[in-house]
């Protein structure tokens, strides 16, 4: 799937993308207790999507990578759309860039 396709809401979503960004590291209490989190920014060339990462995934990217998300889930929140591994998809990282 392009990522100039994704919608908010879907579940099972597979895209591709090279990381273009990675913001800052922050803390934020959930109901599993405090977690790291940090948003990237993803391009496959027909769009761009801010992945959430969470715990190690944050220290498994870097900017230039390429990522696979399988199975991902999509929301909206602040008026963007997000994509984020959940607990069953499977974020695939490729050193090389494109």
């Amino acid at each position: 799937m392009n990522i100039s396709e994704v919608k908010s809401g879907m579940m099972g979503v597979n895209i591709k993308g090279k990381v273009k960004s990675i913001g800052e590291i922050r803390t934020v209490n959930t109901k599993y207790g405090e977690r790291k989190v940090a948003d990237a920014v993803l391009d496959d060339g027909t769009g761009q999507i801010k992945l959430t990462l969470w715990g190690e995934q944050i220290d498994k990217i870097k900017i230039g990578n390429n990522v696979e998300i399988v199975d991902g889930m999509t929301r909206e929140w602040q008026d963007q759309i997000q994509i984020s591994v959940g607990k069953r998809g499977e974020l695939k990282v490729n050193s090389d860039e494109m």
